[in-house]
């Protein structure tokens, strides 16, 4: 009997959960060398060091492998943006800090956002559909609208539609992120940032009242 038996679930012994999270690992190094497209099982294994077999030991095939590095990616970025987000009291400093850190992550984790956009535009369905659609978002987006609603609620934002602007925040960012993948360093992620922070400040602020014009002699 192997010492590495297939198990679901928080059952996992150590060892399984450390052949996982190797075989992820080597999974994002791929992707962000080789794309989406050129990923292969094999390519995984040859990294790791491993057999094809033990990774289908481990992951019942592709697909199911490629969920698993999108979601611990996506709670990886989670982890180091929305702790600090939280810590803010006011809803300007909220968004402020969440425009910054997802920009940031894009600097220090860049072969995990590559993977994300790698993933979002490559992994299919059996009947050829995207397996990630705008659904996907959601949980973001309803990150997003509880700031808005807290600083509309609280008398720092003007009305407007949170979910409206919670996708032009996200669309935004993912812009910035096809920009960085593109064009790489050439990209100032700071200069992105501070720009967004800007855009947005501006477009969820309250209106100021127009100071009246003095008269003029006639």
């Amino acid at each position: 009997m192997t010492s590495e038996s297939r198990s679901s679930g928080p059952g996992r012994s150590f060892v399984e959960e450390a052949r996982r999270a190797q075989i992820v690992k080597c999974t994002i190094d791929i992707i962000s060398t080789h794309g989406y497209a050129q990923t292969s099982l094999a390519l995984i294994a040859e990294r790791a060091g491993i057999s094809k077999g033990v990774i289908s030991y481990h992951f019942a095939g592709k697909e199911e492998l490629i969920e698993q590095v999108f979601k611990e990616v996506m709670t990886l970025a989670a982890k180091e943006v929305l702790p600090l987000v939280e810590k803010q009291p006011r809803a300007k400093d909220k968004l402020r800090v969440y425009i910054e850190g997802s920009i940031a992550f894009m600097g220090t984790h860049g072969p995990h956002s590559i993977v994300l956009l790698e993933i979002w535009n490559g992994l299919r369905t059996t009947e050829g559909r995207p397996f990630f659609d705008a659904s996907s978002y959601e949980p973001g987006l309803e990150f997003l609208q509880g700031i808005f609603r807290q600083g509309q609620s609280e008398g720092e934002f003007r009305r407007f539609a949170p979910r409206v602007m919670a996708v032009t925040v996200r669309s935004a960012i993912d812009g910035i992120l096809v920009q960085r993948i593109t064009y790489g360093d050439k990209v100032d992620l700071e200069e992105s940032a501070r720009e967004l922070v800007a855009l947005f400040d501006a477009a969820t602020a309250r209106p100021t009242r127009a100071s009246k014009r003095p008269r003029t002699s006639p």
